[in-house]
C-alpha cells in the first residue's frame, strides 16, 4: 500500500503551495521535458507566459487546489507544450512552486490544441492539482 494522508494534511499543503504561488503567480509554458525538480533552471522553450492576478489561487478543499482563469496572451514562440511552472510573482529560472505535464489529454494541465504558434491568442481557463498521498 502506498502513503497515504488525511484530507486535513492534504488540504495544508495544497494551501501551502497557494501561499507560497501568492498573489500574481506566473504561469509559464515550455516545450520538452520538465526539469528533474521545481529548483532546477527551466529547460525547453518558452512558449507562453501567463500573468496571474489577485484572486488567482482559491481555497484548497479536500486536498484540491484550482486556479481560476487568468488573462489571455499572445504566445511567445512556435512549439508544442510539454510542462508548465508555477512561479511567484519575483519569476526566476529556478524558483518555480510546483511544475506539471502538458497536453491535450491525460496530464496535468490539459489543453485544446496540441501545438502553439508565435502570435496565437492563448487562454488558461483552469488548473487543478491534487495533494499526494491521496
Amino acid at each position: 500500500m502506498a502513503i497515504q494522508y488525511s484530507i486535513t494534511h492534504r488540504t495544508n499543503a495544497m494551501t501551502d503551495i497557494a501561499t507560497q504561488a501568492g498573489i500574481n503567480a506566473v504561469i509559464k509554458l515550455f516545450s520538452g521535458a520538465a526539469p528533474a525538480n521545481c529548483g532546477t533552471v527551466d529547460s525547453g522553450t518558452l512558449l507562453v507566459q501567463f500573468a496571474g492576478n489577485a484572486t488567482q489561487f482559491g481555497t484548497a478543499t479536500s486536498g484540491v487546489l484550482t486556479a481560476s482563469a487568468v488573462a489571455g496572451v499572445n504566445a511567445t514562440a512556435t512549439g508544442t507544450p510539454g510542462y508548465f511552472r508555477v512561479y511567484p510573482n519575483a519569476a526566476t529560472t529556478s524558483n518555480a512552486v510546483f511544475q506539471g505535464t502538458v497536453g491535450t489529454t491525460g496530464t496535468d494541465m490539459i489543453l485544446t490544441a496540441a501545438t502553439v504558434t508565435a502570435g496565437q491568442a492563448c487562454t488558461f481557463t483552469s488548473l487543478t492539482t491534487t495533494a499526494f498521498g491521496v
